[in-house]
């Protein structure tokens, strides 16, 4: 089944049960994965006040989808109130720090994204030292 399709049988299966936020999520995804981003929006919204099965995904999908849009103060605000529901996720954080760094917030983009992946321990053995410079990114002697 194409994208396209999928998206023809949600839509179908919404215009029969407006009450069921699982129907809204996979069509807000799928909007998405179509490139159709700003329609994806309203199916995000209403699904978060729903009351989402999976409140990480749709927040990390209702983030993205506003900072691909340009709405990068709204996506940061969205990755706060997810991180608010889901403390320390880390694919909320560095969706966050993608909209920082689009809010000209570089610094606290790549300290975010450093301390990511020191805790992830893709830093060859150097967790300390990156943890470190996470927090003195522009110490220098």
């Amino acid at each position: 089944m194409t994208d396209e399709e999928l998206r023809d049988r949600l839509t179908d299966l919404l215009t029969r049960d407006l009450s069921d936020p699982e129907v809204l999520r996979q069509i807000a995804h799928t909007h998405d994965a179509l490139g159709n981003e700003h329609e994806a929006l309203p199916y995000y919204e209403k699904v978060l006040e729903m009351g989402a099965g999976d409140r990480l995904g749709t927040w990390t999908g209702y983030g993205s989808t506003l900072r691909v849009c340009g709405r990068y103060e709204e996506a940061l605000a969205a990755f706060d109130k997810g991180l608010a529901e889901f403390p320390g996720d880390r694919g909320l954080r560095t969706f966050r720090a993608m909209a920082l760094h689009n809010l000209g917030r570089h610094h606290e983009a790549v300290q975010d994204l450093l301390r990511i992946l020191a805790e992830t321990k893709q830093v060859g053995g150097y967790e300390r030292a990156v943890e470190f410079y996470a927090e003195n990114l522009d110490l220098t002697v």
